[in-house]
């Protein structure tokens, strides 16, 4: 009788053992939820998408990816991670991204205090608060041995007339350039990518022929090459009376749209030369925020 009751017991208990085991591997390890409040941010529809990372021990721990980061945007975190983190960081992470290693486009970062961390983007980007700007429209890269052709309503240079750079701006922070652009009634095109104010930039993709690229950013539009898909367009175009703007780029971001942070903008004039210059309007709004965690 001993042994025969043995026998029943033996199954239950490795029944029970196993569903023990089971429930624990079910549950994994323990998470709770992090918020973050932004203000200034848009939404990202180019394949792009925010990240945050939890900084622990010196190491990035990333959170899930979002692109509307209107309204709380609540995050799973691991409960280990959270109570360890010393630092938020988001980024903006490429399109067809799909690693655990953080992009250099670092937009806003902040340092825990207690329950909370105050998001900054000054600290990790630049700061705006003395930048100015100002451009004129000439066609330089067709004037041949320097004799304007008359044709100055198709380009636009952020210089000014004694050859000095038009713009004034802030080194900006790893994996983040200023890019120029143009709005053709709908169609923006850019005039490049530019980490300095005083050096050509990498565009120059539209400029004409026989005369020379002067050493600041800027573009002609004079040309569409036959390596660039270009539709909606045709060029020559001009830039009197359309919306010329500089914005901070994720440059490696891989989205051909302008970014949202637009700094400095101005819709151009009719009057063309290096005589007649265009005072850009400044913009400082950058975006801020707040990441809570629970106690």
């Amino acid at each position: 009788m001993m042994t025969k009751k043995i026998l029943i017991l033996l199954p239950v208990f490795i029944l029970v053992l196993f569903n023990s085991c089971s429930k624990d591997d079910d549950n994994g390890p323990a998470v709770t939820t992090i918020t973050v409040d932004t203000i200034g941010l848009e939404p990202l529809n180019g394949g792009t998408s925010y990240q945050g990372w939890l900084i622990v021990d010196g190491k990035p721990k990333p959170t899930a990816k979002f692109t509307d980061p209107s309204g709380l945007v609540k995050l799973e975190v691991l409960v280990s991670d959270i109570e360890k983190t010393s630092q938020f960081v988001l980024t903006i992470e490429p399109k067809g991204d799909n690693d655990d290693i953080p992009s250099n486009a670092k937009i806003l970062v902040g340092d825990f205090k207690g329950t909370a961390a105050q998001l900054s983007f000054s600290s990790v980007v630049t700061d705006l608060t003395n930048i100015s700007g100002r451009f004129f429209l000439a066609t330089p890269t067709d004037n041949v041995n320097d004799v304007n052709n008359g044709n100055d309503e198709y380009g636009v240079w952020f210089m000014n007339s004694d050859n000095t750079a038009g713009l004034s701006l802030p080194v900006l922070g790893n994996g983040w350039k200023y890019e120029g652009w143009v709005d053709f009634d709908g169609k923006v095109l850019s005039t490049g990518t530019f980490s300095k104010v005083n050096t050509v930039d990498d565009g120059n993709f539209f400029k004409g022929s026989g005369g020379t690229v002067p050493a600041f950013p800027g573009e002609d539009f004079l040309v569409i090459p036959s390596q660039i898909p270009l539709t909606g367009i045709t060029l020559p175009a001009k830039v009197t009376g359309k919306k010329v703007f500089i914005t901070i780029e994720p440059f490696q971001d891989n989205d051909p749209a302008p970014f949202f942070i637009k700094p400095l903008s101005k819709t151009a004039g009719i009057t063309t030369g290096a005589e007649n210059p265009v005072i850009m309007d400044v913009s400082t709004e950058v975006p801020s925020g707040r990441v809570t965690r629970p106690n």
